[in-house]
C-alpha cells in the first residue's frame, strides 16, 4: 500500500498510517538530556532538535550534541514537510554568535552544527549571522569543526555564500530536500536548481571546504528520480549524501506516501557510493546532523584515502 492513510471501514474516516517498527525511537529521558536541555534554555537559544521535531532528540541530547537554530524559531517560508513556525520574524539577536559559542564551551563539542530558518526578509538571508557565528566558535572554542546548514539565501545566495565560505566552516551543508518534481508542493519558496547552483558556488569559492546534502524519501519521489538527484549532486561536486524517511509532523502537513525499509535504504547508499560520493549516510532515521561529529571524522579519512589513491 503506497497511501500514508488508511481507510477505517467502521468509522469511514481516514487514519494516519502506523509506523514500521524500524522508526521507533525511546523516549528523551535521563540527566544528559535534561542538562543540555537547561543549557539550550539559559543561553536562550533554539534548535532544530526541538523546532523541528526531530525524532533522535533523545539519542543526540543524551549525548549532549545539540544542532543550533539561529535567526529566531520563525521561518518566512512554509514548507510542506517542516515543523517549524511560519510567520513574521522578531528582530536578529545580537548575542546570539557568544551564546552559540558559549553552549559549545560548556557541552563540550567537538563538532557544531548550526542552522537556521529561512530569513528571506534580511537583506541578506542572514549570511552575515552565520558570519558572526563561525567567529564566535573559532574565537571562542578554536579546537571545535563547524558545520552549518543553511537556507537557499533566495536572490541573495552568490554573496551570501561568498561571505559564509570566506569565514570557513568545515562543512557547508544545504539540503535538496526532494526530488524536482515534486518542489511546487513539497518546498514551494525554493527552486531545484538554485539550491544545485548554491552548492556549486561553494566549491567555486574554497573546493577545500566539504558539502553535504540531503534528501528525504517517502514522499512519492521515483526511484529513477533519486538516483538523478544524485547525479546532480555529483555534478556539484557534493561530498556527502544524508537519506532518511520523511515523518509527517502533523495532520496538515505533506502525508508519507511511502515507509522506505532499512533494506532500502541501504540499496540507494550503494547506488550512492557507486556514483562517487566520498560518504554515505542513508537509513529511515537519518537526519542531517545525525551523528555529525562522527561523520565528520569518516569524511576526512575518506578524503585522505581518495587522495593517497590518485
Amino acid at each position: 500500500m503506497n497511501e500514508a492513510t488508511a481507510i477505517d471501514t467502521k468509522s469511514a474516516k481516514p487514519t494516519r498510517r502506523r509506523k514500521p517498527d524500524w522508526i521507533r525511537v525511546k523516549a528523551p529521558v535521563g540527566e544528559a538530556f535534561n542538562e543540555t536541555r537547561r543549557l539550550m534554555r539559559e543561553l536562550n537559544l533554539n534548535t532544530v532538535c526541538e523546532e523541528a521535531a526531530c525524532p533522535n532528540i533523545g539519542e543526540c541530547w543524551s549525548k549532549k550534541h545539540a544542532t543550533v537554530m539561529i535567526l529566531g524559531d520563525v521561518c518566512t517560508r512554509a514548507c510542506a514537510f517542516c515543523n517549524v513556525k511560519t510567520g513574521m520574524p522578531m528582530a536578529v539577536d545580537a548575542d546570539e554568535p557568544q551564546h552559540t559559542a558559549d553552549a559549545a564551551a560548556k557541552l563540550g563539542l567537538e563538532h557544531i552544527v548550526v542552522t537556521s530558518v529561512d530569513r528571506d526578509d534580511l537583506p541578506d538571508g542572514g549570511a552575515s549571522q552565520f558570519v558572526k557565528v563561525i567567529e564566535a566558535l573559532r574565537a571562542t572554542t578554536p579546537d571545535t569543526t563547524i558545520e552549518i546548514l543553511t537556507p537557499d539565501f533566495r536572490n541573495k545566495a552568490e554573496a551570501a555564500v561568498e561571505a559564509i565560505v570566506a569565514a570557513r566552516p568545515d562543512v557547508y551543508n544545504h539540503n535538496l530536500e526532494t526530488v524536482p518534481r515534486l518542489y511546487p508542493t513539497i518546498r514551494p519558496g525554493a527552486r531545484y536548481y538554485a539550491s544545485l547552483r548554491l552548492l556549486e558556488q561553494v566549491k567555486k569559492h574554497d573546493p577545500s571546504i566539504f558539502t553535504k546534502s540531503g534528501v528525504m524519501l517517502g514522499l512519492g519521489e521515483q526511484r529513477m528520480e533519486v538516483h538523478q538527484v544524485m547525479d546532480d549532486m555529483r555534478s556539484a561536486d557534493v561530498d556527502f549524501l544524508t537519506m532518511g524517511q520523511y515523518l509527517q509532523p502533523t495532520p496538515r502537513h505533506a502525508k508519507v506516501e511511502d515507509f522506505v525499509s532499512p533494506e532500502g535504504f541501504d540499496a540507494f547508499a550503494a547506488i550512492a557510493r557507486a556514483k562517487g560520493f566520498l560518504l554515505v549516510a542513508s537509513s529511515p532515521l537519518t537526519r542531517s546532523s545525525y551523528h555529525a561529529g562522527e561523520d565528520f571524522e569518516k569524511l576526512r579519512a575518506a578524503r585522505e584515502a581518495h587522495l593517497a589513491r590518485a
